[in-house]
């Protein structure tokens, strides 16, 4: 066993610089990076791994095709909290998407862009602060991640896949919902399903009803696919639109309420007053995403439950919204009769479809299909085996509904009593401690505070080197 030991570079030791891994090369990793770039003031040596021998925008960017849309508008993209208006101008500065932008578009703040241009946007930004910082060094390591141990001295200890071992003061989870790498990805089951056009008629099942389900279909759609869909969902909650024009955050300065059920008829009166005003439902909406995370906290676990059975689907409806163009697009295909919405509860996969349970039936049914491509909302995998050690380690804990990990808004990991321990999980994995933390603004948000944070704790510990 190679063990990286207090002579090896990645080991902190005497005036050696800060060692920092970062486990994920996704848009959470790579948002990372930046955000130490930036903000972290001595030298350091970052190790990024990720058993995928790329640097991608992540799960929800990588592979991207042109056709795909991100549902964020450009202005709320910004991967510096400094600067919000660093994605328009990078996309001012991008002479070919410039001219095939639209010149009637009242700034470029107010468009959605492909996935790809974001992801090309995130990874120059990466570079740039890479190559503004001489006394930092990075290296990718495709290497898997097997243990994180804590050591009697404060370090992080990881194991890898190799075998060898490597030392850290800091180390950062950026991996999404886990760290498996998925064994077959929509975009992989997409080809396989256009090249093979021998049977007909064909008919393809979508599981789920958010937006990486609406960006299959249209895939699918795009991909010159002409037979039956059936978009498979228990909720049956489709992604709502955006309006045309931004909705800036407009919602009522009175204290909410204190329970579940007067939340929701607050939110419904805020929603209706904000039409009558002439703003539009989207604006009261993104009004409640600012005082979603108070909101939250403030639920005692009972509603917190209630909320996620009965609400959040229909929430994440209206927080997650379409492109006005690409709802019309959606709504239109629809409307066609060669794909529809179905309401029900997979029970078990088979080799010619699944076996369904439909919504108010207590049976299950065989449901055939040719395909099947499952685009349902991710959770954060707490069985993988790295945070299953964590978590026994009593080095993290789970939030009080078991949906992630618990975190603070930095994303540190917090054990059971509530203390941090100098881990961090950034993004999707603290999604039950952070509403949103799934999305864009909030990802960035919390990469600076955790950057901010390593900064801090570092330099006492220079200085007493």
């Amino acid at each position: 066993m190679t063990v990286h030991g207090l002579s090896s570079p990645f080991t902190p030791h005497g005036d050696q610089p800060l060692q920092i891994a970062i486990v994920g090369r996704g848009f959470s990793g790579l948002m990372m990076a930046i955000a130490l770039l930036k903000s972290v003031g001595q030298p350091f040596r970052l190790r990024m791994f990720d058993p995928r021998p790329i640097v991608s925008g992540g799960q929800a960017l990588a592979t991207a095709r042109s056709t795909e849309i991100l549902n964020s508008r450009a202005r709320d993209l910004s991967v510096s909290t400094g600067e919000p208006k660093d994605f328009t101008r990078w996309l001012q500065a991008n002479a070919p998407f410039r001219e095939a932008v639209s010149a009637a578009i009242p700034g470029f703040g107010q468009i959605f862009v492909p996935k790809s241009t974001f992801s090309d946007y995130v990874y120059q930004r990466f570079s740039e602060a890479l190559a503004q910082r001489t006394d930092v060094s990075v290296q990718m390591s495709n290497e898997g991640i097997t243990s994180i141990r804590r050591n009697d001295n404060g370090l992080f200890t990881l194991g890898l896949a190799d075998g060898s071992e490597a030392i850290y003061n800091t180390v950062v989870l950026a991996t999404g919902y886990g760290l498996k790498v998925p064994l077959e990805k929509p975009e992989q089951d997409l080809e396989a399903t256009l090249r093979d056009r021998r049977s007909a008629p064909r008919h393809v099942v979508v599981m789920g009803n958010g937006l990486r389900a609406v960006d299959q279909v249209l895939q699918l759609r795009d991909g010159g696919f002409a037979g039956r869909i059936t978009i498979l969902s228990r909720r049956g909650f489709l992604p709502q639109p955006h309006t045309r024009m931004p909705a800036d955050a407009v919602f009522p300065s009175q204290p909410m309420p204190s329970q579940l059920r007067n939340i929701v008829r607050f939110v419904r009166k805020a929603c209706a007053e904000a039409e009558e005003n002439g703003w539009s439902w989207q604006a009261a909406m993104n009004g409640l995403r600012k005082r979603a995370r108070t909101l939250w906290a403030s639920l005692p676990p009972s509603e917190k439950r209630q909320f996620n059975r009965h609400l959040r689907a229909i929430y994440d409806s209206h927080r997650n919204r379409l492109p006005a163009d690409v709802h019309a697009r959606l709504e239109r295909e629809l409307a066609g009769g060669l794909t529809e919405m179905k309401r029900g509860t997979t029970l078990k996969h088979m080799p010619d479809g699944l076996f369904v349970r439909w919504a108010g039936q207590t049976t299950g049914e065989h449901f055939a299909a040719d395909k099947v491509i499952d685009c349902r909302c991710l959770s954060p995998d707490l069985k993988d085996p790295v945070v299953a050690d964590l978590l026994s380690a009593g080095l993290a804990t789970t939030d009080e509904l078991d949906l992630g990990l618990a975190v603070n808004p930095a994303g540190e990991l917090l054990t059971q009593r509530g203390r941090p321990v100098g881990l961090f999980a950034i993004g999707p994995l603290g999604l039950g401690s952070l509403p949103d933390i799934d999305l864009v603004p909030e990802i960035v948000t919390q990469t600076y505070a955790a950057a901010a944070l390593i900064d801090a704790r570092a330099r006492p510990q220079l200085q007493a080197g």
